[in-house]
């Protein structure tokens, strides 16, 4: 699942990367900080780079909120594409030559475009990643269900000013939308506090007789 990325970062073995073994997983984390990412000073490496001690996951903790990863030591897959997304970006803005003139792939008289919605899959570590890493930029709460962030009426995206600039098109209409949805839902709540609040008037203007107290209304 992260075999693009990291052929984009030309790791070693990006077809047989797993994330799952221990020692694989800890010595890549040190590659990616060395040549990629590289927050750290070099002289600040020495715990991460410390990989057979015990105290290792808490530095790589720390090493995540450092870069403002927005996935915990328990979302691995999530934390790893996560990393690997902001690596890709570093590679492209130290090669920025390399990479403006590279052609752009085209379709073949065979292919068919096709909505890439339909593809989506909710329960991918990729989709998680971007969906909630767009949701953090903008601070929208979290929901169990990635497509409900997602789900939303078609509406013109160049009439509705962002406020900030990620950097990236496709990511910036991204951002858009998951705001615009936000504001849907804050619609639909006030709709509902509205009507709650259209109930209680109605029992305040016509109280019933509550028998058991002998009054009227409250």
């Amino acid at each position: 699942m992260f075999r693009r990325k990291l052929t984009a970062l030309d790791y070693h073995n990006p077809s047989g990367f797993d994330c799952n073994d221990e020692t694989e997983f800890r010595n890549f984390i040190v590659w990616l900080e060395d040549q990629k990412i590289r927050h750290y000073k070099i002289e600040d490496r020495g715990n991460l780079r410390n990989i057979p001690s015990s105290e290792w996951p808490k530095s790589f903790e720390q090493y995540l909120q450092d870069v403002n990863c927005p996935f915990s030591v328990q979302e691995r897959q999530e934390s790893v594409d996560w990393l690997l997304g902001l690596a890709v970006r570093f590679e492209y803005g130290d090669n920025v030559e390399k990479y403006k003139n590279c052609p752009p792939a085209t379709a073949t008289k065979a292919e068919k475009p096709s909505d890439p919605l339909i593809h989506l899959d909710s329960n991918n570590p990729d989709f998680k990643a971007g969906v909630m890493g767009l949701a953090n930029m903008l601070k929208i709460q979290r929901h169990d269900d990635y497509l409900v962030m997602l789900k939303g009426l078609p509406v013109a995206l160049d009439k509705h000013i962002l406020g900030f600039d990620t950097g990236d098109a496709t990511l910036n209409e991204a951002a858009q939308i998951l705001r615009l949805l936000h504001i849907e839902e804050l619609r639909d709540l006030q709709t509902r506090i509205n009507e709650a609040i259209v109930a209680v008037q109605a029992i305040i203007a016509d109280p019933k007789t509550d028998h058991r107290l002998g009054k009227v209304g409250r």
